[in-house]
Protein backbone atom coordinates (compact mmCIF):
# COMPACT_ATOMS: atom_id res chain seq x y z
CA UNK A 1 0.00 0.00 0.00
CA UNK A 2 1.35 3.69 -0.72
CA UNK A 3 0.89 5.95 1.77
CA UNK A 4 -0.09 9.22 1.27
CA UNK A 5 2.86 10.54 2.89
CA UNK A 6 5.65 8.64 5.14
CA UNK A 7 8.66 8.59 7.34
CA UNK A 8 11.01 6.43 7.29
CA UNK A 9 14.04 5.91 9.96
CA UNK A 10 14.11 9.97 9.94
CA UNK A 11 16.46 11.45 12.53
CA UNK A 12 17.40 14.77 13.12
CA UNK A 13 20.42 17.12 14.85
CA UNK A 14 20.91 20.25 15.54
CA UNK A 15 25.13 20.47 16.22
CA UNK A 16 25.30 17.07 18.37
CA UNK A 17 21.63 17.83 19.94
CA UNK A 18 19.28 15.26 18.76
CA UNK A 19 15.57 16.62 18.37
CA UNK A 20 15.02 13.07 17.06
CA UNK A 21 15.69 9.69 16.27
CA UNK A 22 14.81 6.72 14.19
CA UNK A 23 11.06 7.75 13.60
CA UNK A 24 8.87 5.92 11.02
CA UNK A 25 5.42 6.39 10.72
CA UNK A 26 2.99 7.12 8.14
CA UNK A 27 -0.23 9.09 7.10
CA UNK A 28 -3.60 7.66 4.52
CA UNK A 29 -6.14 9.52 3.39
CA UNK A 30 -8.90 10.06 5.45
CA UNK A 31 -7.69 9.56 8.06
CA UNK A 32 -6.83 10.75 11.82
CA UNK A 33 -2.97 10.62 12.57
CA UNK A 34 -2.62 11.75 15.72
CA UNK A 35 1.02 12.33 16.95
CA UNK A 36 1.30 12.04 20.75
CA UNK A 37 4.09 13.41 23.42
CA UNK A 38 4.87 15.55 26.27
CA UNK A 39 7.02 19.09 25.70
CA UNK A 40 10.61 18.33 24.45
CA UNK A 41 8.84 15.05 22.86
CA UNK A 42 9.99 16.02 19.43
CA UNK A 43 6.69 16.99 17.82
CA UNK A 44 7.33 20.18 16.44
CA UNK A 45 10.69 18.94 15.07
CA UNK A 46 9.11 16.15 13.19
CA UNK A 47 5.88 18.86 12.04
CA UNK A 48 8.65 20.97 10.54
CA UNK A 49 10.39 17.95 8.59
CA UNK A 50 6.69 17.13 7.21
CA UNK A 51 6.42 20.65 6.07
CA UNK A 52 9.61 21.53 5.10
CA UNK A 53 11.09 24.04 7.40
CA UNK A 54 13.68 21.76 8.56
CA UNK A 55 15.25 18.88 6.66
CA UNK A 56 15.83 15.43 7.98
CA UNK A 57 19.75 14.64 8.89
CA UNK A 58 18.94 11.04 7.90
CA UNK A 59 16.16 8.87 6.89
CA UNK A 60 13.69 9.20 4.20
CA UNK A 61 10.67 11.35 3.32
CA UNK A 62 8.53 10.37 0.91
CA UNK A 63 5.16 11.61 -0.57
CA UNK A 64 2.95 9.49 -2.52
CA UNK A 65 5.53 6.99 -2.55
CA UNK A 66 7.97 9.18 -4.06
CA UNK A 67 10.97 10.80 -2.56
CA UNK A 68 10.87 14.16 -1.15
CA UNK A 69 13.00 17.09 -0.17
CA UNK A 70 11.19 20.42 0.30
CA UNK A 71 13.38 23.26 0.77
CA UNK A 72 10.96 25.17 1.97
CA UNK A 73 6.80 25.07 3.16
CA UNK A 74 6.03 26.43 -0.01
CA UNK A 75 7.44 23.83 -1.71
CA UNK A 76 5.23 21.50 0.55
CA UNK A 77 2.31 23.40 0.29
CA UNK A 78 2.16 23.12 -3.39
CA UNK A 79 1.98 19.13 -3.00
CA UNK A 80 -0.56 19.61 -0.59
CA UNK A 81 1.01 19.55 2.47
CA UNK A 82 -0.80 22.53 4.71
CA UNK A 83 0.37 23.07 8.16
CA UNK A 84 -2.28 25.18 10.91
CA UNK A 85 -0.21 26.91 13.79
CA UNK A 86 -1.33 27.93 17.05
CA UNK A 87 -1.05 31.30 16.50
CA UNK A 88 -3.19 30.49 13.10
CA UNK A 89 -1.05 33.14 11.12
CA UNK A 90 -4.36 35.31 11.01
CA UNK A 91 -4.56 39.61 11.40
CA UNK A 92 -7.14 39.59 13.93
CA UNK A 93 -8.34 43.16 12.81
CA UNK A 94 -8.93 41.99 9.53
CA UNK A 95 -12.15 40.79 8.19
CA UNK A 96 -12.62 36.83 7.85
CA UNK A 97 -12.95 36.93 4.30
CA UNK A 98 -9.31 38.96 3.97
CA UNK A 99 -7.91 36.02 6.47
CA UNK A 100 -9.12 33.57 3.99
CA UNK A 101 -7.30 35.44 1.01
CA UNK A 102 -4.72 36.97 2.86
CA UNK A 103 -1.88 36.47 0.29
CA UNK A 104 -3.82 34.76 -2.30
CA UNK A 105 -6.85 37.35 -3.06
CA UNK A 106 -9.19 36.17 -6.06
CA UNK A 107 -8.91 38.74 -8.80
CA UNK A 108 -11.22 40.34 -11.32
CA UNK A 109 -10.26 42.66 -14.02
CA UNK A 110 -7.84 42.33 -16.60
CA UNK A 111 -4.46 44.14 -16.10
CA UNK A 112 -3.56 46.87 -15.62
CA UNK A 113 -7.00 47.03 -13.94
CA UNK A 114 -7.19 44.30 -11.99
CA UNK A 115 -8.25 44.38 -8.59
CA UNK A 116 -10.11 42.29 -5.60
CA UNK A 117 -13.50 40.40 -6.69
CA UNK A 118 -14.73 41.41 -3.46
CA UNK A 119 -18.26 39.87 -3.77
CA UNK A 120 -16.92 36.78 -4.63
CA UNK A 121 -14.62 36.19 -1.76
CA UNK A 122 -17.11 36.68 0.88
CA UNK A 123 -19.44 34.09 -1.35
CA UNK A 124 -16.53 31.79 -1.75
CA UNK A 125 -15.85 31.85 2.12
CA UNK A 126 -19.49 31.27 3.32
CA UNK A 127 -19.96 28.33 1.01
CA UNK A 128 -16.25 26.73 1.93
CA UNK A 129 -17.07 27.62 5.58
CA UNK A 130 -20.76 25.82 5.18
CA UNK A 131 -19.18 22.99 3.51
CA UNK A 132 -17.32 22.32 7.37
CA UNK A 133 -20.43 22.54 8.96
CA UNK A 134 -19.66 26.42 10.17
CA UNK A 135 -22.09 29.16 10.41
CA UNK A 136 -20.79 32.65 10.44
CA UNK A 137 -22.75 35.79 11.19
CA UNK A 138 -20.97 37.92 8.67
CA UNK A 139 -17.90 37.47 6.68
CA UNK A 140 -16.57 40.88 6.96
CA UNK A 141 -16.60 40.80 11.15
CA UNK A 142 -12.76 41.01 12.03
CA UNK A 143 -11.89 37.40 12.38
CA UNK A 144 -10.29 38.48 16.43
CA UNK A 145 -14.12 38.15 17.25
CA UNK A 146 -14.29 34.93 16.74
CA UNK A 147 -14.21 32.49 19.24
CA UNK A 148 -10.63 30.29 19.34
CA UNK A 149 -12.55 27.25 18.09
CA UNK A 150 -14.00 29.17 15.28
CA UNK A 151 -10.74 30.77 13.86
CA UNK A 152 -8.98 27.30 14.13
CA UNK A 153 -11.80 26.17 12.01
CA UNK A 154 -11.34 28.88 9.83
CA UNK A 155 -7.95 27.90 9.23
CA UNK A 156 -8.53 24.04 8.68
CA UNK A 157 -11.60 25.38 5.89
CA UNK A 158 -8.96 27.86 4.28
CA UNK A 159 -6.12 24.71 4.01
CA UNK A 160 -9.13 22.61 2.46
CA UNK A 161 -10.56 25.36 -0.17
CA UNK A 162 -6.41 25.30 -1.48
CA UNK A 163 -5.67 21.92 -2.25
CA UNK A 164 -4.43 20.74 0.74
CA UNK A 165 -4.39 17.05 0.90
CA UNK A 166 -2.79 16.65 4.02
CA UNK A 167 -3.79 19.13 7.18
CA UNK A 168 -1.06 19.32 10.09
CA UNK A 169 -2.81 21.19 12.98
CA UNK A 170 -0.32 21.60 16.15
CA UNK A 171 -1.95 21.37 19.35
CA UNK A 172 -5.25 22.52 18.00
CA UNK A 173 -7.46 22.61 21.24
CA UNK A 174 -4.36 23.83 23.60
CA UNK A 175 -5.76 26.95 24.41
CA UNK A 176 -9.15 25.91 24.16
CA UNK A 177 -12.17 24.85 26.62
CA UNK A 178 -14.04 21.14 26.35
CA UNK A 179 -17.16 23.36 24.30
CA UNK A 180 -14.20 24.83 22.19
CA UNK A 181 -12.23 22.16 21.72
CA UNK A 182 -15.09 19.75 20.34
CA UNK A 183 -16.27 22.34 17.99
CA UNK A 184 -12.18 22.05 16.56
CA UNK A 185 -11.95 18.23 16.77
CA UNK A 186 -16.10 18.05 14.87
CA UNK A 187 -13.94 19.64 12.26
CA UNK A 188 -11.18 17.33 11.92
CA UNK A 189 -13.79 14.37 11.31
CA UNK A 190 -15.22 16.62 8.49
CA UNK A 191 -11.81 17.11 7.12
CA UNK A 192 -11.20 13.28 7.28
CA UNK A 193 -14.52 12.61 5.71
CA UNK A 194 -13.65 14.29 2.92
CA UNK A 195 -10.19 12.56 1.83
CA UNK A 196 -7.69 14.12 3.78
CA UNK A 197 -5.03 12.66 5.47
CA UNK A 198 -4.84 14.54 9.05
CA UNK A 199 -2.27 14.80 11.12
CA UNK A 200 -3.29 16.01 14.98
CA UNK A 201 -0.29 16.93 17.26
CA UNK A 202 -1.42 17.03 20.75
CA UNK A 203 -0.18 16.20 24.21
CA UNK A 204 -4.28 15.22 25.53
CA UNK A 205 -4.82 11.66 24.60
CA UNK A 206 -8.54 12.64 25.14
CA UNK A 207 -9.13 15.01 23.01
CA UNK A 208 -6.88 13.18 20.28
CA UNK A 209 -8.72 9.29 21.01
CA UNK A 210 -12.27 10.00 19.69
CA UNK A 211 -11.63 11.33 16.46
CA UNK A 212 -7.95 9.23 16.27
CA UNK A 213 -7.82 6.42 13.86
CA UNK A 214 -3.63 5.92 14.67
CA UNK A 215 -1.55 7.17 17.18
CA UNK A 216 1.97 7.59 17.30
CA UNK A 217 3.68 8.64 20.31
CA UNK A 218 6.64 10.65 20.96
CA UNK A 219 9.17 10.38 24.05
CA UNK A 220 12.84 12.18 24.17
CA UNK A 221 12.96 12.31 20.14
CA UNK A 222 11.66 8.71 19.48
CA UNK A 223 9.34 6.73 18.55
CA UNK A 224 7.39 4.97 21.95
CA UNK A 225 4.24 3.24 20.27
CA UNK A 226 2.81 3.40 17.35
CA UNK A 227 -0.96 2.04 17.25
CA UNK A 228 -4.00 1.35 15.39
CA UNK A 229 -7.15 2.42 16.97
CA UNK A 230 -8.19 -1.12 17.38
CA UNK A 231 -5.22 -2.17 19.36
CA UNK A 232 -5.11 0.47 22.15
CA UNK A 233 -7.79 1.16 24.39
CA UNK A 234 -7.92 4.98 26.02
CA UNK A 235 -6.40 3.77 29.22
CA UNK A 236 -3.47 2.23 27.79
CA UNK A 237 -3.31 5.74 25.72
CA UNK A 238 -3.07 7.81 28.56
CA UNK A 239 -0.99 5.10 30.86
CA UNK A 240 1.76 5.59 27.84
CA UNK A 241 1.39 9.47 27.69
CA UNK A 242 1.79 10.04 31.00
CA UNK A 243 4.62 7.83 31.61
CA UNK A 244 4.13 5.16 35.04
CA UNK A 245 7.44 4.41 35.49
CA UNK A 246 7.72 8.16 35.87
CA UNK A 247 5.15 8.90 37.76
CA UNK A 248 6.44 6.05 40.61
CA UNK A 249 9.88 7.20 40.57
CA UNK A 250 8.30 10.62 41.04
CA UNK A 251 6.29 9.51 44.19
CA UNK A 252 9.43 7.87 45.45
CA UNK A 253 11.04 11.10 45.14
CA UNK A 254 8.52 12.69 47.30
CA UNK A 255 8.59 10.36 50.13
CA UNK A 256 12.09 10.46 50.75
CA UNK A 257 12.14 14.22 50.41
CA UNK A 258 9.48 14.29 53.24
CA UNK A 259 11.08 11.04 54.99
CA UNK A 260 14.55 13.57 55.52
CA UNK A 261 12.86 16.92 56.11
CA UNK A 262 9.98 15.40 58.44
CA UNK A 263 7.71 17.58 56.61
CA UNK A 264 4.02 15.58 57.49
CA UNK A 265 2.25 17.72 54.50
CA UNK A 266 4.51 16.48 52.05
CA UNK A 267 3.68 13.21 53.60
CA UNK A 268 0.55 12.90 52.51
CA UNK A 269 0.69 14.68 49.28
CA UNK A 270 3.56 11.66 48.22
CA UNK A 271 0.68 9.10 49.63
CA UNK A 272 -2.48 11.13 47.73
CA UNK A 273 -0.26 11.04 44.87
CA UNK A 274 0.83 7.39 44.83
CA UNK A 275 -3.05 6.73 45.71
CA UNK A 276 -4.37 8.74 42.91
CA UNK A 277 -1.84 7.20 40.77
CA UNK A 278 -2.99 4.00 41.32
CA UNK A 279 -6.57 4.59 40.75
CA UNK A 280 -5.52 5.91 37.20
CA UNK A 281 -3.82 2.56 36.48
CA UNK A 282 -0.30 4.58 35.88
CA UNK A 283 1.43 2.74 38.40
CA UNK A 284 2.96 0.19 35.97
CA UNK A 285 3.83 0.38 32.61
Amino acid sequence: MTHLIEVDSVSKYFGNIMALKDVSAHVNAGEVTCVLGDNGAGKSTFIKILCGLHQASDGQYRVDGEVANFASPREALDAGIATVYQDLAMVPLMAVWRNFFLGSELQQGKTPFKRMDVAKSKQTVVDELGKMGISIRDPEQPVGTLSGGERQSVAIARAVYFGARVLILDEPTAALGVKQAGVVLRYVVEAKKRGLGVILITHNPHHAYPVGDHFVILRRGEVLGDYQKKDIPLEQLVQMMAGGADLETLQHELEKAAAQTGDDELAEAATAFGEETEQLGLGDE
